[in-house]
């Protein structure tokens, strides 16, 4: 089984967590495992009846279209993965007919497909020799990219032979190594001293407890956050490894205990001045990467104004009890900042619109992201065709895809394709700001808080409730004109909510 697509711009996910155990019999449609994406987390079910093995390790980051699991038919004869290390041990004792019938085979370990823009890696070290035996998903090298380094399990169990030295730059889908399968090639192969001194150890040492005592990603951070070490922890995992499960139900060790590693790195400084790392999330390097590429890759320009929100806090102060009793949901600002944007992005299409290669997309239709902070990063479900929809309708939708953020729940769909974002950093407390677009839409919009100030109006002073807002704006499709045409018509309609109502 491999790791499905689970959408369009998901490149890679995270095993969350293993439902089934390895060795475990399961249903085709059964549930087995927990992935997560830098977007949502969903379910992976069996894609047939049998015995699961499992291949990649709760916590383990992978490739869409990579082995992440395979399932053998009840009552095959298919050795296990162990099985097939394990035989590649006790070969100084007997090269006979039993190591001798084996099939040899020599497999090619390629570069895999790391990213949809990243063409080559670099081999920043190995971490085996050639002549090694190395177990099924044993680390053997770390790859290194222009965006990000990372390990390289072995796909197969044999001896290895490295094709590719350190320091070389290969291509993705270039020949890294080779792993020969067989008792033949293992009787070739140079044996650890280990071997000929102690087969039983050998057996053990090759059988694939490299992962005994290793945390999964998951599991290490939860260790870190509760100043855990792999001794205090009996893993439950495949070979032995520390699942995030062994993690949360280990009791954490004294405060005191935890600054050791802090006072090792710097000795003069006190306990309470150190530091703590943290492996950053999918979804934080998802957004980082898009940030950057955001700003490298649009001619970006913001321009602002100021909404008096006296009429539409007059407003909801006079209906929003009534309002919550026919609906029952609360009149918010959000729903007038939605339907105010969806009116003028129809009057100005550039703002809706994208650049896609050489031509320009205009959307006729206005699907509004909402930036929501979730507890696992920011995140933007989409509103889909809002200017069809109702303040009651709305109000709706946004309750429901906050819920959802909240809870982690959201999907990939409800997380794709709109085209146009509100972003709210006025909850925060931000006076003004300048957001950055949510590729690859052309513009955002950015509220802030509400102060009271002194304005002018009909030629006296009055205090009035005043938010800035700011439209960030990709300068390659929408003009100067467009951007600032767009955000006066915008406050037009907030500040005389009756025109979205007449629709003037």
């Amino acid at each position: 089984m491999k790791v499905p697509s689970v959408g369009e711009s998901v490149t890679e996910v995270t095993i969350a967590a293993w439902v089934k155990k390895d060795g475990d019999f399961v249903k085709m449609d059964e549930v087995i495992c927990e992935l997560e994406s830098d977007k949502a987390t969903f379910e992976l079910p069996a894609e047939a009846d049998g015995i699961l093995r499992i291949i990649g390790k709760e916590g383990e980051t992978l490739q869409i279209g990579a082995a992440i699991c395979s399932i053998e038919p009840q009552g095959a004869t298919t050795p296990k993965v162990e099985t097939k290390v394990v035989e590649a041990a006790p070969v100084i004792e007997t090269v006979s007919a039993p190591v001798s019938d084996q099939k040899v085979e020599t497999l090619d370990i390629k570069v895999p497909t790391v990213g949809e823009s990243i063409t080559e890696v670099t081999i920043a070290s190995w971490l085996k020799k050639t002549g090694d035996t190395v177990g099924l998903d044993e680390i053997i090298c770390e790859l290194e990219s222009d965006k990000a380094t990372f390990e390289l399990p072995s796909p197969f169990a044999g001896v290895l032979t490295i094709k590719a030295e350190e320091g070389s730059v290969v291509p993705i889908g270039g020949v890294l190594a080779a792993v020969t399968i067989g008792g033949a090639a293992a009787s070739s192969a140079p044996a650890p001293a280990a071997v000929v001194n102690s087969a039983p150890e050998a057996v053990a040492s090759v059988g694939g407890t490299y992962a005994d005592g290793h945390p999964s990603p998951a599991a290490a951070k939860v260790m870190s956050e509760k100043g855990l070490t792999a001794e205090q922890i009996q893993g439950s995992g495949v070979g032995g490894r520390i699942t995030k499960d062994d993690a949360l139900k280990a009791t954490s060790v004294p405060v005191a205990a935890a600054p050791v590693i802090k006072a090792e790195v710097v000795s003069s400084v006190k306990a309470e001045r150190g530091i703590r790392r943290e492996k950053m999330s999918s979804l934080r390097k998802t957004i980082a990467r898009r940030l950057v590429a955001v700003k490298n890759e649009t001619a970006m320009l913001t321009t602002f104004n100021e909404v008096d929100m006296k009429p539409i806090m007059d407003l909801r102060k006079q209906y929003k009890d009534k309002f919550k009793d026919t609906h029952g949901v609360g009149l918010g600002f959000m729903s007038f900042f939605t339907k105010a944007c969806s009116i003028a992005l129809l009057e100005f299409p550039n703002v809706n619109a994208f650049i896609d290669g050489e031509e320009i997309v205009f959307n006729e239709f206005t699907d509004i992201s909402i930036a929501v902070s979730a507890p696992r990063g920011l995140v933007v479900p989409v509103i889909r065709n809002a200017e069809k929809m109702s303040f009651a309708q709305i109000e709706s939708e946004v309750m429901r895809l906050a819920l959802k953020a909240r809870d982690n729940k959201l999907t990939v769909d409800e997380m794709t394709g709109g085209t146009f974002t509100i972003t709210n950093g006025g909850i925060f407390g931000s006076m003004l700001s300048t957001p950055i677009i949510n590729a690859p839409q052309s513009a955002i919009l950015g509220m802030h808080n509400i102060v009271e100030r002194p304005v002018a109006i009909n030629g006296a002073v009055e205090i009035r409730p005043i938010m800035y807002v700011a439209l960030s704006y990709d300068h390659r499709t929408i003009d100067g004109k467009d951007s600032v045409g767009f955000l006066v018509r915008v406050k037009q309609l907030l500040e005389d909510p009756m025109r979205m109502l007449l629709q003037v």
